[in-house]
């Protein structure tokens, strides 16, 4: 089976000097840039670890019956915004993957074969001449380690509902609260305030009147 991964590519790994015996282990620790779209390796608009920057991985090759065993962690530092004050926010994520890359059906002749059409199953990932691309299983094991709302610390106050105030910077920041139904009966209280005071003037100036006559 001809190959379309490419060996120079940092996230394609080589197997053949596992060789496949079972039980034969292999280590690898190797430090790759954080590809971009559209494999992100995040959480798109939230959190993720951003183009370019270094992603730690330490891999175990476990050679078995039906392929290669790879258990592995990935760690790097991920990037996003606060979902509660909204300033910029940095933190540090680890992430465990195991994933079973199976060897190709060989025909009688001991020769690879390509899969019939339709029996191929989607979930299965296949050494294609020795070799696996570590990429979808890096992406899916970092997505699903980062938070799907990220804080920039535990106790973040947020912003104020009202006038968007970071209340983390202003902790004593507070508005008074109003009661709408006091605040229709102030408001009533009001209008026949002044009410009351237009009649007294009103008043006034009739016994004024009555005086200079």
């Amino acid at each position: 089976m001809s190959t379309r991964l490419d060996h120079r590519n940092p996230l394609v790994f080589d197997t053949h000097e596992l060789g496949r015996r079972p039980g034969a282990l292999q280590r690898l620790s190797r430090t790759v840039d954080a590809p971009g779209p559209p494999a992100v390796l995040g959480i798109d608009g939230v959190v993720g670890v951003p183009e370019g920057k270094p992603v730690e991985l330490d891999l175990r090759l476990e050679s078995v019956m039906e392929g290669v065993l790879v258990t592995g962690t990935a760690r790097a530092s991920a990037e996003g915004e606060c979902v509660r004050c909204l300033e910029p926010l940095r933190l540090d994520v680890a992430a465990d993957f195991q994933e079973m890359f199976s060897y190709p059906e060989a025909d009688e002749r001991g020769r690879a074969a390509e899969p019939a059409d339709g029996d191929e199953d989607e979930d299965v990932l296949y050494l294609e001449d020795g070799m696996f691309d570590l990429e979808p299983v890096l992406r899916d094991a970092v997505v699903l380690a980062l938070p799907m709302q990220p804080v920039c610390r535990e106790d973040c106050a947020g912003l104020c509902s009202e006038c968007g105030i970071n209340l983390n910077d202003n902790p004593d920041h507070h508005h008074d609260a109003v009661d709408i139904r006091w605040a229709a009966l102030q408001g009533l209280a009001e209008t026949v305030q002044d009410g009351e005071k237009d009649n007294m003037g009103g008043a006034e100036a009739g016994v004024d009147e009555k005086q200079e006559k």
